[in-house]
């Protein structure tokens, strides 16, 4: 049994911790600004700090499941004082690779071990522990922390040292978002046409147009429910932005990655920004 600490238990956080409590580890979290998912683990038995120092106090790992860099940045900042040499600091979050590069170097001169694990999958993934992890680790940090993530991920494949989890996910999202973008304009356009989503659906599902993300997508909006895709406009904007600047210092060729940011951006400002990518279906 690990003692670990967790901050992040929001939409994906919250499965992920109370996942890694069922495999019997010992959980410790900071306070969410959503306290349900805060109470539901301290009913279950986990301790809640006060402050991000206490919680990193301790520990043999601390997890971090935030919205993007700078709140991974902010929050290392703030335990970095309590870490002691040997610890693990695992990001579950999509982050900038050249943030976590910084964040990973500077922690290594402290003897602090940086993980970078971030997650495919969505909330009801997490809460199963059926996630994906794409890590970046040495071999011997991945052997480490492999039975941890196998208590939130079904599959964790490691994708290289430091760094190569992040740089996989982005990679993973252009191409999950993309289909997302793709699927949300096609069944807009199919209903301002009159033609059927649920005979759209069934050929999709025959042919090359069958994805993840259709799948997820368009059985629960046939019946009305616009929740199967649970992941905001705003997140998939920032995503993208990092996915951009990360192709363009490799002099790599962003126009479609672009085109998609800027989509998600103008949804997002459309919907003050908290809609999820399947509620872009839903009738105006």
């Amino acid at each position: 049994m690990a003692k670990i600490g967790f901050i992040g238990v929001g939409l994906m956080g919250h499965g992920m911790a109370a996942s890694l409590m069922r495999a019997g580890h010992e959980l410790t979290m900071i306070a969410h600004k959503n306290r349900a998912p805060v109470d539901d683990l301290v009913a279950k038995g986990a301790r809640e700090a006060t402050v991000l120092a206490d919680l990193a106090k301790g520990q043999d790992a601390i997890f971090l499941c935030v919205t993007g860099s700078p709140q991974v940045e902010s929050a290392i900042a703030s335990i970095m004082p309590a870490l002691t040499r040997g610890q693990f600091v695992i990001d579950t979050s999509t982050a900038q690779p050249a943030s976590t590069d910084r964040i990973a170097r500077n922690l290594a001169t402290r003897g602090i071990r940086f993980v970078d694990a971030p997650v495919g999958g969505g909330p009801q993934h997490a809460e199963k522990g059926e996630l994906s992890s794409m890590v970046g680790a040495s071999q011997a940090d991945y052997a480490a922390v492999l039975p941890w993530l196998k208590a939130t991920s079904k599959i964790v494949v490691r994708m290289g040292e430091v760094g190569a989890g992040h740089r996989a996910k982005l990679l993973n999202n252009l191409i999950a978002l993309g289909q997302s973008v793709v699927v949300t304009e096609a069944y807009n356009l199919a209903r301002a046409q009159g033609i059927s989503w649920q005979s759209l659906y069934d050929i999709n599902m025959g042919g090359a147009a069958r994805s993840g993300t259709l799948e997820r997508t368009i059985p629960p909006a046939i019946v009305g429910d616009f929740r199967g895709y649970l992941f905001t406009a705003e997140n998939a904007a920032k995503d993208l932005s990092y996915f951009v600047e990360a192709a363009a210092a490799l002099g790599a060729d962003t126009r479609v990655a672009a085109a998609m940011r800027d989509y998600f951006r103008d949804a997002a400002a459309q919907h003050r920004g908290g809609v999820m990518l399947s509620e872009l279906l839903k009738p105006k």
